[in-house]
């Protein structure tokens, strides 16, 4: 970490707790700020206030008070997930106290190379997958996965050095407020429309996204999805770093792409697409980020190949999970939208079974239209159950069954299915009517294949 005094004796008011409130106002303190922390979760019920409390940190917990900002601070560290429709961070816009998130505090001391990912869907597993290669063979230093994969820049950048990598995977929330963010190799793995919910439109969205580029210079790189022709034209308008275009579709003979065959960076072939472990044709798309990133390196062929033939996914993101009597299993539980879905269904050229169903928020799943073709069965589950089943019935889907629970949707599955069959759990909705998140989802879907395993006596 840099040293530095530009938060000593600040007046600095952290705005949520949590892993990341909690951690950079560690951090903070650490820098000497003068820290007042504010949670709205009650303090009995509040482990992270208790522990900054200890540490002699100035908490409030249980409401967010009118007359919090009477104390004149200088910054305001507002937790990503809080709207900026927050009285709290509207009343300090109002007074111009700049608003920044905890990525911009921990870029402002980062002493490691900054690689930020970023995207609608693909960032965890682009980030998992960048850091395995970084790491592999690695004789000086250490990549780090940190950001929205789950553990806080913010905890890591106190002990990384200048020999060290920070692999951050970056949110649109994450990104709002960060204007001194910049990344020596920044990525775009795509974009679509979300979040419109907590940005507002379409637009804000995107403009936060583009945010991770914003003060890139041509010293800098920038890895973006030119299959995706408006975000090609966004970057070209926006960015200032040397561009590297990806793409599955043609040759980007001045970036990564990939044939039938090979992936190629620029016009040397790097490895073989039988290479890589991940399934679906939608993570090839994060294979080549990672490629791209990794030559930019000065990673070897060599390594890169040894981690993509290891490299099996991030857990609950198309994740393989087993393979029974010619059944391919996958969890791909972090679906918790249309678009997620969709994205996995366009992965695999074998017959699918799907299992899909979650909280019911009122949403369509049309964006699943386009990718039915080989889906042969939809077993729906949940809240949406009866709508999913009336959706794949309107389809011409062959067979449609709602159940009650995934235990009946992987047991129908299995005896609908041939040798050869994908059965995919791609929810398409958030977990909450039965689980308290998506990991537990899949953690769930996992055993149940062991399950299925153990009753076929088939245990090799």
């Amino acid at each position: 970490m840099k040293k530095t005094d530009q938060f000593k004796d600040k007046k600095i008011l952290v705005l949520g707790l949590a892993k990341s409130g909690l951690n950079v106002a560690k951090l903070l303190h650490q820098l000497g700020a003068l820290l007042t922390v504010n949670d709205y979760k009650p303090f009995d019920e509040n482990p992270e206030a208790r522990e900054l409390l200890n540490l002699g940190i100035k908490v409030i917990t249980g409401e967010h008070p009118a007359d919090l900002l009477e104390e004149q601070f200088e910054w305001v560290v507002k937790n990503p997930g809080i709207p900026y429709s927050n009285p709290v961070v509207q009343a300090a816009i109002q007074r111009n106290i700049p608003v920044i998130t905890e990525v911009e505090v921990a870029n402002r001391v980062a002493d490691a190379r900054l690689i930020a990912i970023t995207g609608t869907n693909g960032k965890t597993t682009t980030t998992a997958l960048t850091t395995a290669i970084l790491n592999q063979d690695r004789t000086e230093g250490q990549a780090y996965a940190v950001g929205n994969i789950g553990v806080p820049i913010s905890q890591v950048v106190r002990e990384a050095g200048p020999a060290d990598d920070l692999v951050t995977e970056m949110s649109s929330f994450q990104l709002l407020a960060t204007p001194s963010l910049r990344p020596a190799i920044a990525a775009i793995t795509n974009l679509y429309s979300a979040h419109l919910d907590y940005h507002g439109s379409r637009e804000e969205y995107v403009a936060a996204k583009l945010n991770i580029t914003a003060n890139q210079t041509p010293d800098d790189y920038l890895i973006y999805n030119s299959d995706q022709e408006e975000l090609a034209q966004w970057v070209k308008e926006k960015s200032q770093a040397t561009l590297i275009p990806f793409s599955i579709e043609r040759a980007e003979v001045t970036g990564c792409y990939s044939d039938e065959q090979y992936i190629y960076f620029k016009e040397e072939v790097v490895a073989a697409v039988s290479d890589v472990a991940l399934s679906g044709r939608h993570n090839l798309q994060n294979v080549l980020v990672a490629v791209a990133i990794a030559k930019l390196s000065h990673v070897s062929n060599e390594v890169i190949q040894v981690v993509l033939r290891q490299f099996s996914g991030v857990a609950h993101r198309s994740q393989y999970v087993d393979t029974v009597n010619d059944r391919l299993f996958i969890n791909d539980s972090k679906a918790t939208n249309a678009l997620a879905t969709s994205k996995a269904l366009a992965g695999f050229e074998q017959p699918i079974i799907l299992l899909a169903g979650g909280l019911d928020r009122g949403e369509s799943f049309d964006q699943l239209i386009p990718h039915l073709e080989r889906v042969k069965a939809i077993i729906s589950f949940g809240e949406t159950g009866e709508q999913l089943r009336t959706f794949a019935k309107s389809q011409g889907i062959p067979f449609a069954e709602k159940v009650d629970t995934l235990t009946q949707a992987v047991e129908v599955a299995y005896a609908k299915s041939m040798p050869g069959d994908v059965i995919l759990l791609s929810p398409a909705c958030a977990s909450w009517d039965q689980y308290p998140n998506f990991e537990k989802r899949g953690e769930e879907f996992i055993e149940l294949v062991a399950k299925e395993r153990r009753k076929d006596g088939n245990n090799e």
